[in-house]
């Protein structure tokens, strides 16, 4: 067979990773449910030792995820936080990190709570290049943390910009790509050093797993992370990379299903009387959509709205909806809602909430793939109780 990694998207997430069984000839691999290997004499093993440090299975995971980033290797972790903690602590004490303004609360929270007697931190607004450009001259940071799209707001960087001016003061970028998935954005492809996902997220689909991954170029970072994990433990377990494996088979007709409810949902909202503001990087509205269609293959399932009226309109609004489930995370093919002021983003303090705009009659709407028409009866239905 040629070599999987060659085709396109669509054909990559079912079969790197995914190759028959070679002993048995299992279409499905078996899940590798060990904890330790055999060795033949002291040292001497079949490239496996303890499944802390490695694993069959979730080196099939990797495979497949590095695949999909157009990347050299993959780290899989125990969640999306793990991940993120594994960059961190491979930068030195006392480094400098320049953090985009509107990021995912549990970044936000790990970097002032956790890593702030640790590093340097400064916030930026990523989507104006003017400011990016400034605090990069006077701060010269060693580490530029970002999303694209941002979580919640939706905003969209410049990538390939922020990448060509980190490299002129020998920063690091590291890109939050969750809510684009590998299907839709590579932001390797762009400049980026290195990717992290939630595979929580999209990458499963199914919201019954919880992970994180990092992909690179770099050897001699990835052996840095490698090592990190292998001696603070945040591996994956075999069992739930058998999961991911499993779910990000539908991966790319997932993502296609997703992107075109949340079109069409969006496009509902912004006419609907009782919506103050929508939300999404696929509406001509978006102040960044030609950007987006710039860097993005297409526009995800992630949309954020306003309500007309307060917290009492919009929590009545929350608590109406039923096939939307009223829950944190997103990316499942289930449709999700929250109100981020007191969920995702309540560690964020309401001065800067506020100021991002997050604010309480602000939602944030993961768009599943049930059927649209279903989906819009149900926020109307729900919006038509205010």
């Amino acid at each position: 067979m040629t070599n999987p990694k060659h085709f396109n998207k669509g054909t990559q997430v079912i079969h790197v990773g995914n190759q028959p069984d070679e002993s048995t000839g299992a279409v499905i691999p078996p899940i590798y449910q060990t904890s330790t290997f055999v060795q033949s004499s002291p040292g001497e093993h079949k490239g496996y030792e303890y499944s802390r440090s490695h694993n069959p299975t979730r080196t099939r995971l990797e495979e497949c995820l590095a695949s999909l980033e157009n990347a050299e290797y993959a780290l899989v972790t125990s969640s999306g936080m793990a991940a993120i903690s594994l960059i961190f602590q491979s930068f030195p004490k006392g480094s400098k990190v320049l953090c985009g303004d509107d990021v995912y609360g549990g970044t936000y929270r790990i970097l002032n709570t956790i890593y702030n007697d640790r590093f340097e931190l400064k916030q930026v607004n990523s989507t104006d290049l003017e400011a990016v450009h400034d605090v990069l001259n006077s701060y010269k940071p060693d580490l530029i943390w970002l999303e694209s799209p941002t979580n919640p707001m939706l905003q969209i960087s410049d990538i390939y910009a922020i990448v060509k001016a980190s490299r002129k003061i020998g920063a690091k970028v590291v890109l939050d790509n969750t809510f684009m998935s590998p299907y839709f954005q590579n932001p390797l492809d762009l400049g980026v050093d290195m990717v992290v996902h939630s595979l929580t997220k999209y990458i499963n689909g199914h919201s019954d797993v919880v992970g994180g991954a990092i992909m690179l170029n770099d050897k001699e970072q990835y052996d840095k992370l490698w090592y990190l994990q292998n001696s603070i433990g945040p591996s994956q377990s075999p069992f739930d990379s058998w999961l991911v494996l499993r779910g990000i088979k539908t991966l790319a007709i997932r993502m296609e299903a997703h992107a075109k409810n949340a079109m069409i949902i969006a496009e509902f909202l912004e006419n609907h009387p009782k919506i103050e503001k929508v939300i999404y990087p696929g509406l001509s509205s978006h102040p960044q959509h030609e950007l987006a269609k710039s860097q993005m293959s297409g526009f995800g399932g992630m949309l954020s709205l306003y309500i007309k009226g307060g917290l009492e309109e919009t929590k009545r609004f929350l608590e109406e909806v039923s096939l939307f489930v009223l829950a944190e995370s997103l990316g499942g093919v289930e449709s999700l809602i929250e109100h981020p002021a007191i969920m995702t983003h309540a560690s964020v303090p309401l001065e800067e909430r506020t100021k991002l705009g997050i604010t309480d009659n602000f939602v944030r709407v993961s768009v599943g793939i049930e059927d649209v028409n279903d989906l819009k009866k149900d926020l109307n239905d729900a919006l038509e109780t205010i």
